[in-house]
């Protein structure tokens, strides 16, 4: 009896260090509990080999613009730190500063350098140099100047009882394509290969009407999202855990139906045996874990709900100036240097 109560506690043990539940009430186990003397008969001090044996990352999708991939084996605050670091952290350029020498266009001036400081720049930061602080002129090495001349004038061939704007005017809807980049010092040579610009040629920046036109010179430095929006890399950058859904016992005929019902589609199959419909789970992954099923007073109980504590299914999205690869590269590249820094901060004031 002991032994069977003992393996019982045992079950209950792992699932409290392994899975975070999700209840009808409410989100039980949430906090990492597996700290060295936490539970008797687990040795859970940390070391290189045994975290080198569990974690892995595995690409689950990759194009030009987002990535999907699972990092597993890891604390929820080592994935904390890489989402952060991703936001904020990994250094872009973008424009800082704006010089408008001529805007007669609705749109006031604090706006349009607003917009235009959104627009992302499509140059590789690991290129240039952050520009020194109250250093008035910018050098090839730190910045890049981009110009926006537009005029707008009445189309002389539109017909006379046109009324649609884009017969009437040329030039009257002024994008993103319409920035253009003017290389400093040596930039032309250096930067042949790449074409210095907007990422998007598509953004609309402002209207104008005939005879309004803007003329402006715009500064992109490098900077980090701390600092501010228009400099982080990403779109959106976020993990979830793997959800993990158990049946307790056999669902067959309509409660069956009415389960797949409640999950994402392609969580829950049916399977016909014997000519009766039984659900299996065939893919937990897909679950936006909505808890519709606790609803239901019939089938809370069929099924439980979990999440994998240390498997997180990481989304970024790039903005388009670096590849998402090479976004979850240099965000790695970053938190060693902070750890780096801290290791140095720690000898020197031990050396002290």
């Amino acid at each position: 009896r002991p032994l069977g109560k003992m393996a019982a506690r045992m079950e209950n043990v792992e699932e409290i260090r392994n899975r975070v539940i999700l209840g009808e009430f409410g989100v039980t186990n949430v906090h990492t509990t597996d700290f060295p003397g936490n539970y008797p008969g687990y040795d859970d001090t940390w070391n290189v080999e045994k975290f080198q044996k569990n974690f892995r990352i595995d690409v689950v999708h990759l194009d030009e613009n987002s990535m999907e991939f699972d990092m597993v084996g890891i604390d929820a605050a080592i994935a904390n730190a890489f989402r952060r670091i991703l936001l904020a952290e990994v250094p872009t350029m973008a424009t800082e500063k704006v010089f408008i020498y001529s805007n007669t266009s609705i749109v006031q001036d604090e706006v349009l350098a607003h917009r235009l400081g959104l627009i992302p720049i499509k140059a590789d930061p690991r290129l240039f140099e952050y520009r020194n602080t109250g250093k008035e002129e910018g050098s090839e090495i730190d910045t890049i100047q981009l110009q926006l001349k537009i005029k707008c004038s009445r189309n002389p061939r539109a017909s006379k009882d046109s009324s649609d704007p884009r017969e009437l005017y040329l030039n009257h809807m002024v994008y993103s394509k319409d920035i253009k980049w003017v290389p400093i010092g040596n930039q032309a040579d250096v930067f042949a290969d790449c074409c210095i610009g907007p990422v998007h040629d598509d953004i609309l920046i402002a209207q104008l009407r005939p005879g309004q036109e803007l003329d402006i010179v715009m500064h992109c430095v490098k900077g980090i999202g701390k600092d501010h929006a228009k400099f982080s890399p990403v779109a959106t950058a976020s993990y979830r855990l793997l959800p993990e859904i158990t049946l307790l016992e056999v669902v067959e005929g309509e409660k069956a139906e009415r389960l797949k019902q409640c999950f994402s589609r392609g969580v829950i199959d049916l399977e016909d045996i014997n000519g009766t419909k039984v659900a299996k789970v065939v893919n937990s992954r897909l679950d936006t874990c909505s808890r519709e099923v606790l609803r239901h007073s019939d089938l809370k109980n069929v099924v439980k709900l979990g999440r994998v504590r240390d498997h997180f299914i990481f989304t970024v999205e790039s903005t388009g100036i670096l590849p998402p690869d090479v976004l979850v590269t240099e965000a790695i590249k970053v938190l060693v240097a902070k750890c780096q820094r801290f290791l140095n901060e720690l000898d020197s004031t031990a050396m002290e």
